[in-house]
C-alpha cells in the first residue's frame, strides 16, 4: 500500500540532495510564491514544479487523498471570494470589462475573473512542492537541516517525530476500518455518502486514544534518556552539500532574485494586462 505524504526512500536527483537544500528550496519557493501575483511568474512556477513532481518520482496514489481535498477547499474559497468582493479584480487592476450580469449587484468581469485565476494557479505552485518535499525528505534528515539553521533541536526532532507517525497513523486508521467492516459497518464506495461520513467519523475516536498512548509512550521513553538536557546534540542522519545541492541551492536562489525583481519592478506585484 502506498502511504499517504510519507517519506519513501528512492534514487532520484531530488532524493539525494540534502534535507537543508530541500529545505531552503521549499521555504524560497512557497515565499516566491505567495509575495508574487504576476501571472508570467507563477506559470513558471507549475511548470517547473510539475517537472520536478515526475522527476521526483512521487506516486499519484501517495498524494491524491490529500490533493483532491485541497481542490475542495480551492473551490469554495473561489466562490467566497466572488461573493464577498466580486469587484476585488477591478480595484486592482483599475479598470472594469463586464461579461454578464449575474443577480442583485453580483456582475461577472474580466478583471475578477483573471484575478481569480492568479489566486488558483498559487495554490497549483505550493501543492506540488509540499508534496515533493515531504515524500522525499527524511524526517531524521529534515530535524538535521533544521538544526543546522538555528531551529532548536527539540523542535526540530518534535517535528521529525510527527512526519514519522505519519505512517503508523495511517496504518492504525486502515485497522480500524477493517475491524469496523468487519463488524458489519459499511464504509466503501458501495454506501451512500452521508452514511460513509458517519461510520468514517466514528473512527476519529478509537485513532485519537491510539495516538495519544504512543505519544505518551515516546515521550515517556525521550524523558527516562534524558532528552533536551544539553543545549546541542550531534546529528547522525545530517549529510555534507554536494555539487548537485549548491547547483540546486543557486537555481532557487537566482530564481528568487529574478522574481522578486520582476514582481516589484513597477511597484506592483500584480501583473495587469488590461492597461
Amino acid at each position: 500500500m502506498s502511504r499517504m505524504i510519507s517519506y519513501e526512500k528512492k534514487n532520484t536527483p531530488i532524493h539525494r540532495l540534502s534535507g537543508f537544500t530541500k529545505l531552503v528550496f521549499f521555504l524560497l519557493w512557497c515565499t516566491a510564491s505567495a509575495l508574487t501575483f504576476d501571472t508570467r511568474i507563477l506559470l513558471t512556477m507549475i511548470v517547473i514544479g510539475v517537472l520536478l513532481y515526475i522527476v521526483s518520482g512521487t506516486k499519484w496514489k501517495q498524494v491524491s487523498s490529500v490533493f483532491l481535498a485541497i481542490m475542495f477547499f480551492m473551490v469554495i474559497n473561489l466562490v467566497w471570494i466572488f461573493f464577498f468582493s466580486p469587484f476585488e479584480g477591478c480595484k486592482i487592476y483599475g479598470s472594469r470589462t463586464d461579461i454578464c450580469h449575474l443577480f442583485a449587484g453580483y456582475t461577472l468581469t474580466k478583471e475578477q475573473l483573471f484575478y481569480e485565476f492568479n489566486v488558483l494557479i498559487k495554490y497549483f505552485t505550493v501543492i506540488p512542492s509540499i508534496f515533493i518535499f515531504l515524500v522525499t525528505t527524511d524526517p531524521s534528515e529534515l530535524a538535521a537541516s533544521m538544526n543546522s539553521i538555528g531551529v532548536p533541536y527539540m523542535i526540530a526532532y518534535s517535528i521529525e517525530i510527527a512526519l514519522r507517525y505519519i505512517p503508523d497513523v495511517q496504518d492504525e486508521y486502515h485497522k480500524i476500518k477493517n475491524a469496523q467492516e468487519a463488524r458489519g459497518i459499511e464504509m466503501s464506495s458501495k454506501g451512500r455518502l452521508m452514511s460513509r461520513i458517519k461510520n468514517t467519523s466514528a473512527i476519529i475516536f478509537p485513532l485519537l486514544f491510539t495516538t495519544m498512548e504512543r505519544i505518551d509512550v515516546v515521550s515517556n521513553a525521550m524523558e527516562l534518556r534524558g532528552f533536551g538536557k544539553k543545549k546541542q546534540r550531534s546529528w547522525y542522519s545530517k549529510r555534507t552539500l554536494q555539487t548537485g545541492d549548491y547547483l540546486a541551492l543557486a537555481f532557487i536562489i537566482c530564481f528568487f532574485i529574478a522574481a522578486m525583481v520582476i514582481t516589484f519592478y513597477d511597484g506592483n506585484r500584480f501583473y495587469n494586462p488590461f492597461i
